[in-house]
This record gives structure tokens, sequence and C-alpha cells, in this order.
């Protein structure tokens, strides 16, 4: 038997569009309270609207994850909103096509700040509420690039590789407070951001949508707690 989602507390990062977005509706569909967090709220108050007319309850604060200090702003509005976490999905992300000596040092290391250091932001301001209720669930969002690195991705592989290892590691120390970490690796999801890098003239069916994790990620959180996966990868059907 799988456990009810309904009544927890979610934390969404990147929530304003894309996968973000898709999985807080999903998630709000199953009764779950979700504190979403994004750079800008250019898209943040549409999205927490439409879980409101379907009667979920959201609340959303602004972020920038590659700042510890705005991160830990953000988790204590949401907490004092929503109540602390049962559950932190760290998606936010950017990327980044170049080779090594093309790239823009700063925008290089911006990808790490973001794609890296930004799960580490989360995970350490919301940790400390699931340990406190020696429960929960952390999903990090990794990529195919983050399992095999490929010429032009250099900051962006190497982010998503470090989010697999932080990922194992966090996995084995927090087993012992029941807490779980997945850690997925999709290849090409249809947002906007592969959209706007690789997919322009592709048939954009073919490959996974936002939904398609979504639904994915709600199945493993409905889990039964005692059953524990430190780290998992998914791929699409037309991976490259």
């Amino acid at each position: 038997m799988g456990q009810s989602l309904a009544g927890k507390v979610a934390f969404i990062t990147g929530a304003g569009r894309g996968i973000g977005c898709s999985t807080a509706i999903a998630l709000a569909k199953e009764g779950v309270h979700v504190g979403l967090i994004a750079r800008t709220d250019k898209h943040l108050p549409d999205v927490a609207k439409q879980i409101r007319n379907f009667g979920g309850i959201a609340d959303y604060a602004i972020a920038d994850v590659a700042m510890m200090d705005e991160v830990e702003q953000a988790v204590m509005h949401l907490t004092g909103a929503l109540g602390p976490a049962d559950i932190l999905i760290n998606n936010a992300g950017i990327g980044q096509h170049a080779s090594l000596l093309e790239a823009d040092p700063k925008a290089w290391r911006q990808v790490i700040e973001v794609n890296l250091m930004g799960v580490y932001h989360m995970t350490r301001a919301v940790l400390p509420q699931l340990i406190a209720k020696n429960a929960g669930d952390i999903i990090n969002i990794s990529s195919t690039s983050g399992l095999k690195g490929s010429a032009g991705s250099t900051a962006y592989s190497a982010s998503k590789f470090g989010v697999l290892g932080l990922t194992e590691s966090l996995a084995q120390e927090v087993r012992k407070h029941n807490i779980r970490v997945f850690g997925l690796a999709p290849s090409r999801v249809v947002t906007d951001m592969t959209i706007q890098g690789f997919l322009q003239d592709e048939n954009l069916e073919k490959f996974m949508q936002p939904e398609d994790l979504a639904e994915y990620m709600v199945s493993l959180l409905k889990l039964d707690p005692r059953i524990f996966i430190p780290s998992s990868s998914l791929w699409s059907t037309n991976p490259f």
C-alpha cells in the first residue's frame, strides 16, 4: 500500500514554469500544500492562482537559489505560511552550451552556482525541518548530462554530475532520520530551456513532457515510507 500525500507540505524550486510548475500542480491535486520558489515573480502568481482555483493550497516566495540569504528568507516565509516541509524538490536550473574556452567564466560559474549550489542552499535550509519530523523526501533533478558528458556542456554536466554525487552522499547521511533522497536523471524534457537550446526543429510530442516527470515524482512520493530508493535514473523513450 502506498501513502497518501494529503496534508503534506512541499517546497519546490523553479516552480514558475516547466517541470516545477507541473509538479506543483500535480502535488496540489494530491492534497499537498505547495510552496513555490522562483527567481522572479513573473509566473508564480499565476501558478498559485491555478492551484487555488481547484481548491489547492499554495503560497510563493522569490529567491535566487544561488544566494543563501535569499533561500533562507524564502524558506522562512513559506514555513510561516504553510508549515514546515515534508517534501523538497530541487528543480531550479539553468543551461549553457559552449566549449570550455568559448564560455564566459562568469556564466560558467553561474551554472554551477544555480544548479549545484542551489541544491545545497535549499537542502541546508530545509533539511532541519525534515530531521525534526524524523521523516521526509528530497528529490533532486539532475540530467542524463549528469551521467555522461558531451561536448559543449562542461558547466552543465559538471553541475549535474555534482547533483547526483550530492544526492548519493546525502541519502546515506539522512537515512537514519527516515528521510529519502531521490536523484532523477531525465533526458530532454520539453521546457523553455530545451526548446531554445536544442529542440527548435523537433517534433516535441516524442520527448518527455513536464507532466510526465511530475507524474513520476508523485508516484515516488506515494511509495510507502519504509521503501528506500536512494537514487534512480529516468530516461525518455528517445534519449540522445
